[in-house]
């Protein structure tokens, strides 16, 4: 008898069940779970207000060859973003039971899963990517039983208030009286709808019949109602169901040909490649502090820019053979994006202070090409005029901001002169340069305008340090970290008052943030330096420290006092444009 396919329905408890005794799985053509805590919090709204909430798509697996070849993983429970969003690899060829791969909806199951049984901890604002309680609060689905939702300002159009909450805002929450927050966690507390039912009625709700109603309405939404409508279908043939997978994933949350491309090397690969993926993100992030941040889809970018020779995410520039050199060339490839990263890092840059990680490309890029990731870091005078040359071509392309638009077209230019140059053992930055001059919003070419806008840029702009890190280019960064520091002191402008030897002019141009936090005030110390330095005033610390002026870049022709700032701080803006006119020319 021929294979068929066939609609069915079953309830949200019975789906979730499936997912937990790992009847379903999803295959590896599935990307990652990518639903934000308010998609799901809209979700539950959806299916309370009896909103359709559309037919998922399941492939039976039958086929023992299936089961042994292609990887299959678990639905993810406990979310934690950017530190646990992978799923698990769930081994399925020892089964000789059947199971359902999800084709489509994944995002919908998983929410639920995560909603009713599971938790979700996203990032504080103002902290940093640290995998802690304090930064990455656990929270779990609540819901109101105050009343119905009403927020003039929430454009989600909610009638119930389904909301994530920490255990840090339940517990204000309680405090402050105002809503009463049913954890759905606790749905499953009880044996059967009457032990719910009679717990229900039992408690003394401020809104006793909304209270009572909504939460009978939602134990039947997810124990009784089949609200779970899937096709089932159940041919073996794995190009069908791929081709599906596509067709089914054009809607709902949108799949970008990024997504698709890491579906294909996935699915083709031999080696785990989520594991592989997610252990490089783990490795790059280690680098750095704060610690660089990448994805799957820089990676696949990087990629392309090695073996295909249109580098746009497109399906047709996906072929076997590409995918059979990335695999073939894998643990080279992720070497040279560490050692990229590693040598970056070296150069004083982090997460907070380097933008456009497409810059990090062309390093990677010439690393491969040249054989030299074993040798790269290993030594500091070793490549040592490559890497001057390379540092230097990246900081002046973070300052003109020519990946912000159109990177593919920069990051082909730049393969292409790397390629003419690739047997000659120099980072050819002239000849890239010269490539992109025709090109205004790409050229690595520097104005007075542009300059003068460099040298108002404040301590803590993300664009100070590739300043500093140019003008500073005779420094020894493969060796000393380097921090930013403020030649006369903050503390002095902070905490000024107004005396009566002082103008209202005066006092207002040392109060002034453009004069005193930005570039003409700022340098380059060496970590230890700095830290001696602290707050000991410009003209002390030049004389207990026997400072070289020349190699500070400090003018010689000004008195180092704080009351000549003024005449200072424009000598000094003087020299650093001319110092970033002869680097930039």
């Amino acid at each position: 008898m021929a294979n068929i396919s066939k609609f069915d329905a079953i309830s949200i408890n019975d789906a979730l069940t499936n997912i937990a005794n790992s009847k379903y799985l999803l295959p590896a053509i599935q990307r990652k779970f990518v639903w934000k805590s308010e998609q799901i919090e809209k979700l539950f709204d959806s299916i309370l207000q009896g909103y359709p909430i559309n037919t998922f798509m399941l492939w039976k697996i039958t086929d023992s060859s299936i089961k042994n070849n292609h990887k299959f993983y678990d639905f993810l429970l406990h979310y934690t973003e950017h530190f646990h969003e992978n799923n698990e690899h769930h081994v399925t060829h020892a089964r000789s039971d059947d199971f359902f791969a999800v084709i489509d909806g994944q995002q919908r199951l998983t929410s639920l899963y995560v909603g009713l049984q599971g938790t979700y901890a996203y990032k504080l604002p103002r902290v940093w990517y640290i995998e802690c309680e304090e930064n990455f609060p656990t929270r779990k689905l609540y819901l109101d039983l105050s009343g119905e939702y009403q927020d003039d300002n929430d454009e989600r159009t909610m009638k119930y208030n389904f909301k994530f909450l920490s255990k840090s805002d339940y517990e204000k929450a309680v405090e402050k009286g105002e809503q009463e927050w049913f954890a759905l966690h606790d749905l499953y507390k009880f044996s059967d709808e009457d032990e719910f039912l009679e717990y229900v009625y039992s408690q003394e709700w401020k809104n006793k019949v909304f209270a009572k109603k909504t939460l009978s309405s939602l134990y039947r939404k997810v124990f009784k109602e089949p609200l779970i409508t899937y096709y089932q279908e159940d041919k073996q043939e794995i190009d069908k169901v791929l081709d599906i997978f596509i067709r089914t994933n054009r809607g709902g949350e949108p799949l970008s040909y990024s997504n698709l491309l890491m579906s294909f090397v996935t699915a083709y690969w031999q080696k785990d490649t989520r594991t592989e993926f997610q252990r490089l993100c783990e490795q790059v992030f280690s680098i750095g502090n704060p610690g660089f941040m990448i994805d799957s889809d820089f990676i696949l970018k990087t990629c392309l820019v090695l073996f295909s020779r249109d580098i746009k995410f497109r399906l047709n520039n996906f072929k076997t053979e590409v995918v059979s050199e990335i695999e073939h060339n894998w643990d080279r490839i992720s070497r040279c994006i560490r050692e990229a990263f590693k040598l970056i890092e070296r150069w004083g840059f982090n997460y907070s202070n380097m933008k456009a990680r497409n810059a990090v490309i062309p390093i990677v890029y010439y690393i491969y090409k040249h054989g030299i990731e074993s040798t790269i870091n290993d030594n500091p005078l070793m490549h040592k005029a490559e890497k001057d040359v390379m540092r230097k071509w990246f900081c002046i392309s973070l300052l003109r901001h020519v990946f912000g638009g159109q990177s593919d077209y920069v990051l082909k230019g730049i393969r292409d002169v790397l390629n003419e140059h690739v047997n000659e053992a120099r980072f050819p930055f002239d000849e890239i340069k010269d490539a992109f001059k025709g090109n205004q919003a790409k050229s690595l070419s520097f104005n007075e305008e542009v300059i003068d806008g460099l040298l108002s840029l404040h301590k803590d702009d993300p664009s100070c340090y590739p300043v500093m890190a140019l003008i500073y280019s005779h420094f020894d960064f493969g060796n000393q970290v380097y921090h930013k520091d403020h030649l006369h002191p903050a503390t002095y402008f902070i905490n000024l008052k107004k005396d009566e030897s002082m103008t209202d002019e005066e006092y207002n141009f040392y109060k002034d943030r453009e004069n005193w936090d930005t570039m003409p005030n700022l340098q380059l110390l060496n970590e230890r330096v700095n830290e001696h330095k602290n707050d000991m005033s410009l003209k002390e610390w030049i004389v207990a420290d026997k400072v070289d002026l020349n190699y500070q870049f400090i003018p010689t022709d000004v008195s180092l006092d704080i009351k000549d700032f003024k005449d200072f701080i424009t000598k000094r803006k003087v020299l650093l444009k001319e110092i970033l006119m002869s680097i930039v020319q």
